[in-house]
């Protein structure tokens, strides 16, 4: 507001006009980096309003992690556009360079402008951000592989995503990726998994034993959601089968523990009980040849 009056009142000053067009000019400056500050007040303003009407740490957040990934992708936007509008506007202040603001806002310009920096990198990573925004093939704290690294989505910025992977690294990787490359999403409509658990033991195995056996450790334990749970021989070779026990979970989380907890109890219970069903390696001696 005291920019806006300085400048409305310019004209009543009868400064000398070298004062009077550099006080303009800096007025007139000071007031567009003002306005645009304010529009980027207003954007974030708008989106910690929108944000704090969901709970991203609940524990059924899907609705809450779309919302999240595209206020923050679109907020990252509007003040991208935002700031090109002001560089324009205070470029056409001065003489110099003012076809330089001007081409910036006329339309063939704006196009000739993006179409050449949309081959950059950085550029391009941007534009995959907004189509990132809409199609939402991840969104924040999604579960995914990414790399073959197990991790979860911390921030999506402009140009790039960090993954938080298990053992506390940052991967980062570019936006570009999720938009051009594929990864696996465990979570992409829900964060319900079906877990897997793979051994291979001998032949002498009795299943039904192992069945009943699997079906008291599984039900008890409080990992497991009541959906599903399995298990079968899905496959065999000359020296072992392979049986894998599947059970549901809730999350990427609790499904991780609960495979750990069934393979170690199901390891523990076969050397127990049946030690000799192992996989074993079985050789056969030939007799010596008579003397």
């Amino acid at each position: 507001m005291p920019v806006l009056v300085l400048i409305l009142a310019l004209p009543f000053l009868n400064l000398p006009p070298a004062y009077a067009g550099l006080v303009g000019n800096g007025s007139s400056l000071l007031l567009i980096v003002g306005m645009a500050l304010i529009c980027v007040q207003a954007v974030h303003g708008l989106e910690m309003a929108v944000l704090a009407r969901h709970n991203i740490h609940a524990p059924d957040n899907l609705h809450a992690r779309k919302i999240y990934t595209q206020v923050h992708v679109l907020a990252g936007v509007l003040d991208f556009i935002i700031g090109i509008f002001a560089v324009a506007s205070i470029l056409m202040l001065f003489e110099p360079v003012r076809h330089l603001g001007t081409s910036l806002l006329a339309s063939a310009g704006v196009v000739s402008v993006v179409a050449g920096f949309a081959a950059q990198k950085t550029i391009s990573n941007l534009f995959a951000g907004f189509q990132l925004a809409l199609t939402q093939p991840i969104r924040l704290d999604d579960v995914v592989i990414v790399e073959q690294e197990w991790g979860r989505v911390e921030e999506i910025t402009l140009t790039y995503v960090v993954i938080r992977i298990w053992d506390e690294r940052r991967l980062i990787v570019p936006l570009s990726y999720f938009i051009e490359k594929p990864f696996q999403n465990w979570t992409r409509t829900s964060a319900e998994l079906l877990g897997s658990v793979l051994l291979w033991v001998d032949y002498s195995l009795p299943l039904d034993e192992i069945r009943q056996v699997l079906k008291g450790m599984i039900e008890k334990h409080p990992l497991w959601d009541r959906r599903f749970w399995n298990l079968q021989v899905s496959d065999a070779t000359e020296h072992s089968m392979q049986i894998p026990v599947l059970a549901t979970a809730a999350d990427s989380t609790k499904t991780w523990d609960l495979r750990c907890a069934i393979r170690e109890e199901l390891i523990g219970y076969i050397q127990k009980h049946h030690p000799q069903s192992l996989p074993l390696l079985r050789t056969r001696q030939s007799s010596p040849p008579p003397s």
